[in-house]
């Protein structure tokens, strides 16, 4: 089984999972005329990238994360390596032949932590790969990408839509219990006060499900209260008080 399947497996159909699969069929069903561009973007942490695992698997998308230290060369690297193309020539050369290749598979291509393609200013060699293969393209980044790309005229405008993921909520909590906590019944009280001092992060969330478990497994039991997890406190983010301090 390979890495992406067993993210794959791992998915609950949480609500940013759900916003990222409609928002990628959106874009590959839009009619011809209409641009075929868009952004999903959020806080860290909102589980934007398992939401993108989930569509890559769901559509056959082809997927790349952005790195911070990336070139114009990275970047065409990176497309081609995942488009099962050998990266070779100058830089134009490799984007005529990326742009070849997704013309005729007719995959939608998801680009992950895209605000590194905006700040290395390699937006303008993503909008050539658009114009030229007339991709779904996707990206996909924090909250204020959108804004990033007023920048970006040619690129702004070339969006379909504008996605925000959401803040967890008490079902995905319910969800997550089912990947993080198996067989573990977690009172409703309990839950709630996850979901709060997670600050409806999914990743926090997950890491707050993962501890009731252990608690669980420690105290042997299938069942664990608020009373049970008693003062304890939950991650939420906030680093720990310095040592000696009251």
């Amino acid at each position: 089984m390979t890495e992406s399947n067993r993210q794959f497996n791992s998915v609950a159909p949480l609500r940013n999972v759900v916003a990222m699969v409609q928002l990628v069929d959106r874009v590959i069903s839009r009619a011809p005329t209409l641009p075929g561009m868009a952004v999903f973007y959020g806080p860290s942490g909102y589980g934007k990238s398992s939401a993108a695992t989930y569509a890559m698997n769901t559509f056959g998308a082809y997927y790349i994360q952005a790195e911070s230290t990336w070139s114009k060369k990275s970047l065409c690297e990176a497309i081609s390596l995942e488009i099962g193309i050998e990266p070779s020539g100058r830089i134009d050369q490799m984007v005529r032949a990326i742009y070849r290749e997704i013309s005729a598979t007719g995959r939608p291509l998801l680009i992950d932590e895209a605000d590194h393609i905006v700040a290395r200013g390699l937006i303008e060699l993503v909008r050539d790969i658009y114009e030229k293969s007339e991709a779904s393209i996707i990206l996909i980044g924090e909250e204020d990408l959108p804004r990033k790309l007023m920048r970006w005229e040619r690129v702004h405008g070339r969006m379909l839509a504008w996605v925000a993921a959401e803040p967890g909520t008490i079902t995905d909590v319910t969800l997550l219990q089912e990947i993080y906590c198996p067989g573990v019944e977690i009172e409703e009280a309990l839950k709630q006060r996850l979901l709060t001092e997670s600050r409806n992060s999914i990743r926090r969330i997950c890491v707050n499900l993962n501890e009731i478990s252990l608690l669980a497994r420690r105290n042997g039991t299938q069942t664990v209260t608020a009373a049970d997890w008693g003062q304890g406190s939950f991650f939420t983010g906030e680093p720990p008080r310095p040592r000696g301090l009251k």
